[in-house]
Order: structure tokens, then C-alpha cells, then sequence
């Protein structure tokens, strides 16, 4: 008797702007011929996902090839209130150009993952609309605001399972493919900085991501009459805050892949990206595919020692 095809799990894990590595995994999956039967996702992750799931990654991609350096920029909701962007914008933009819908309803089963902020406890979202769970589930601290969900405080799944293993053997996978966004980051050094008083001025052609956000985020500090003084720079406070969030992820992935290991582990290259960069689409979903052909030939040889070929 042939045995029955095996449960395919796909965990799709944190990584911020590297997160749109998924869509190239996910679209060299489908030209192997591997269609998970079903997909978890954590941050990033569980907004790919969803969109994957809710069969709307078309789109997705066709919109994230497009975002330009302005367009990041312009989701930014300066905020000292518990996160420097508020998040409410890039939501809002994804309940009017994406279909909503409870989970539930989807044409697989999908999970994503956050953290309760005040127990510190692993929340696994399966039911509800989807953007309230990828809201949740997206919240960098630091960055997003919480998201308030059943009276508790929920943050970045990346705190307690960047790559949720755990949620797809929970859910019935045999066997689970999981994306770690995170495998070579510890190895990237801060930039050095020349010595300046205050940010000058920067010509709009020539102007990054990381010269925008700093820009905002130093109008908000002149509000609050916090200046930089004259001499050397430090490390500029986006570089701190997002070299600390990498070290954090990094470790934390380790140790839940030691405990929990994936049977086949895709993992792109993706350390030159920056943690906000968003508007590199499509140097991410090429990493993601060139990570799914270095991959296959373990992933063919596992599938096919479970079917008992």
C-alpha cells in the first residue's frame, strides 16, 4: 500500500525588510512543484503568508517591486508613545488594497505567532481577520506600537519563535520547510560614522532610508529638546536598535531551531540588507529563490524518503 502523501509545513520566519526573501521562496516552491498544505508565519513572515494563503501574493509582489524609498518613508507615523512608527498606516493601506478575511476562512490552514508583553508567553494567532493577526504578529518593539488584542498587549512574534517550527508541527505538518531570514546577520558591522554636529542636509537623489528615518526621528527628539552634540558619532540610534534586534533574533532562532528543527532549513543571504529597506524588494525575493535551489535536492531526497521512494 502506498503510504499518503506527507502533511507539508512552510514557516516562514522574522526579518523585517528581508521578509520579502519569502515571495522568491514560495515562487521557486511552486516551479519545483511543492505546494505547502500549510503556512505559518512570524512578523514579516505571517504578513507574506497571509498573503500567499489568502491568494493575494500577486499582488503583494507586484506592490512591494514598486515601493520606492518615498513610499517607506511616507508609512512612517513618528510616534514616542511606545514605538517610533505606529503602524496604523501600513495596516490601513493593507485593509483597503488586500481582501480581509478571518482566518478561518482561507483556502489552507495559516497560524501566525506574537508575544504577550506582559506574561511573555508565545500567543499562536489562528482565528480572527487576518490584518489584526499580522498587525500583531509585526510589531517590532521599538518600532510598531503593541497591538491590543482580547485585553492583552501583543508584540513581534521574533521575541519567542522567529521561525515557528513548533506552530506548524502543531498544526500537522510531517514535514516542515522553514525560512530563517536571520542565519548570517551576526557577521555585519556598523557603518563608521564621520564626526558632525547635527545632520546637514541631503540631496533628494542621493538621500537613503537610513537618512529619512533619522531625519524624522530627529525632528522628534528637537521637539523634546534632545540634541546631539558636536564630536565623533556614535552608531546613529536606528544602527543601534536594529544591530541589538539582529543579535536578539539571531540567538533566539538558534536556539528554538536546536529544540525544534525543521527538516529542511532555506536560508537566504541577506545580511547587506538593512532592517527598514524595504524598498529593495527585489534583491530579497532573488535571495530567496537562489536560497530554494541550493535547498532542493535535501528537500527531494526528504519528500521522497517519506513517500518510500
Amino acid at each position: 500500500m502506498p503510504r499518503p502523501a506527507p502533511v507539508i509545513g512552510l514557516a516562514l520566519g522574522s526579518g523585517s525588510a528581508r521578509g520579502w526573501a519569502h515571495i522568491g521562496v514560495i515562487r521557486a516552491l511552486t516551479d519545483a512543484g511543492i505546494e505547502p498544505d500549510l503556512v505559518c508565519g512570524t512578523s514579516i513572515g505571517a504578513l507574506v503568508g497571509a498573503a500567499y494563503v489568502g491568494g493575494e501574493l500577486d499582488r503583494l509582489e507586484a506592490w512591494v517591486r514598486g515601493l520606492r524609498l518615498q513610499t517607506v518613508v511616507s508609512f512612517l507615523d513618528f510616534s514616542l508613545g511606545g514605538g517610533l512608527i505606529k503602524g496604523d498606516k501600513l495596516i490601513e493601506f493593507f485593509r483597503a488594497h488586500f481582501v480581509d478575511r478571518d482566518i478561518r476562512e482561507l483556502a489552507r490552514p495559516f497560524g501566525a505567532v506574537a508575544t504577550d508583553l506582559q506574561r511573555g508567553r508565545e500567543v499562536w494567532l489562528r482565528e480572527g481577520k487576518v490584518t489584526d493577526a499580522v498587525r500583531a504578529s509585526i510589531a517590532l518593539p521599538g518600532l510598531f506600537t503593541p497591538a491590543q488584542r482580547n485585553g492583552s498587549w501583543l508584540v513581534d512574534g521574533g521575541l519567542v519563535n522567529p521561525v515557528p517550527v513548533s506552530l506548524c508541527r502543531a498544526m500537522g505538518a510531517d514535514i516542515v520547510i522553514a525560512v530563517d531570514l536571520n542565519a548570517d546577520l551576526l557577521g555585519r558591522h556598523l557603518k563608521p560614522r564621520p564626526a558632525k554636529a547635527l545632520r546637514k542636509p541631503v540631496e533628494p537623489e542621493s538621500e537613503t532610508l537610513a537618512d529619512s528615518v533619522m531625519a524624522r526621528i530627529q525632528t522628534g527628539f528637537a521637539q523634546l529638546g534632545l540634541n546631539h552634540g558636536e564630536g565623533p558619532r556614535s552608531p546613529a540610534m536606528l544602527e543601534v536598535l536594529a544591530s541589538s534586534i539582529n543579535i536578539m533574533q539571531v540567538l533566539i532562532t538558534r536556539s528554538r531551531l536546536a529544540g525544534e528543527p525543521a527538516d529542511v532549513m532555506v536560508t537566504p543571504m541577506l545580511a547587506e540588507l538593512g532592517l527598514m529597506e524595504f524598498h529593495r524588494a527585489e534583491v530579497a525575493i532573488e535571495a530567496g529563490r537562489r536560497a530554494v535551489e541550493a535547498a532542493l535536492p535535501q528537500l527531494q531526497m526528504r519528500l521522497n524518503g517519506v513517500n518510500g521512494g
